[in-house]
């Protein structure tokens, strides 16, 4: 294919993706209030964690006992409402993009290349939606802990952005901290990563991940950071795991005289022996050279050939 060629299929991909991610935007905004089926509302899945919360420990601005948030703009409602459908769109339309990106790579790949290039994708969108879902069950018991500090002398009144906005916060730093196995996994399949290199930094490394941890959840409460922390420790000892079994079936050990500097590669350095004495040689007589007369040729004659 021209190079034409190639922008006409990207830009036709590109349409097509947009297209699917607009259709599940508008099913998302719908969804956000009225959710058909018997399924739950997904405005109502979104606050359910700020609704688990005891009655004490967030402001009543209905006097009804009903469970909401706060606005405070005239057309925050809206944003939070298009931002919730824009990203529930996303994920639904998820398989539509994701397959028009296959089919635009896919055919500039061997078949290995596509069969590893299918895999870590799969893992990768399955890893980051399993740390969503984490973040989400987390949410609950992390919020407690979070709004009943300095409870005796305020109540939290939350608004549906600054609530949107941590939900979404905390929901990105596990899905994407989730990917640190396969990136380990990767660096091992192409041969910089060892599991020789880790074995012995085990301890280190989880206790990096813990201050990871501590510093990139939103809220920093204990309950996020042991979670995070512990999901993370649990998931690089499986790649870990994953690099010892790679390196064993591979053989990748390197040889013992690689590591090894090169005196020790070399062997034994033993003393210098001596050469022998050194004998003088007499210098031959050289002999002028002798006078060499000129040769004289017959001129050719020029007409012989016609003769």
């Amino acid at each position: 294919m021209t190079l034409v060629e190639h922008l006409t299929e990207l830009r036709r991909r590109v349409i097509v993706s947009l297209v699917a991610i607009v259709v599940g935007t508008i099913i998302g905004f719908i969804w956000y209030q009225s959710a058909p089926g018997g399924l739950m509302p997904l405005g109502e899945i979104i606050r359910r964690p700020y609704c688990n919360l005891p009655q004490d420990l967030r402001a009543d601005f209905t006097h009804d006992g009903s469970c909401r948030l706060l606005a405070t703009s005239p057309f925050e409602m809206f944003m939070l409402r298009l931002k919730v459908g824009a990203l529930a769109g996303l994920v639904m339309a998820s398989p539509i993009w994701l397959l028009q990106i296959w089919n635009f790579i896919t055919p500039g790949l061997h078949k290995n290349e596509r069969r590893y290039t299918f895999t870590f994708v799969t893992l990768a969108v399955t890893l980051f939606v399993a740390g969503a879902v984490l973040a989400y069950f987390v949410l609950d018991q992390g919020l407690y802990v979070l709004m009943t500090m300095g409870g005796e002398v305020q109540v939290g009144g939350l608004t549906g952005q600054s609530y949107y906005n941590f939900l979404l916060g905390l929901t990105v730093v596990f899905g994407v901290s989730f990917e640190l196995p396969l990136i380990v996994v990767m660096l091992n399949l192409a041969g910089i990563l060892r599991y020789d290199m880790v074995k012995e930094k085990r301890r280190i490394i989880i206790v990096g991940l813990f201050i990871f941890a501590a510093f990139m959840t939103p809220g920093q409460d204990p309950f996020s950071m042991v979670a995070l922390g512990t999901s993370m420790a649990v998931l690089v000892e499986i790649a870990f795991q994953f690099c010892r079994l790679h390196d064993k079936r591979t053989n990748r050990a390197r040889p013992d005289w690689m590591d090894l500097d090169d005196e020790e590669a070399s062997g034994p350095i033993t003393a210098p022996t001596s050469v022998g004495g050194t004998e003088s040689i007499a210098a031959a007589p050289i002999e002028s050279p002798q006078p060499v007369a000129p040769s004289r040729k017959k001129p050719e004659d020029p007409f012989s050939d016609v003769l």
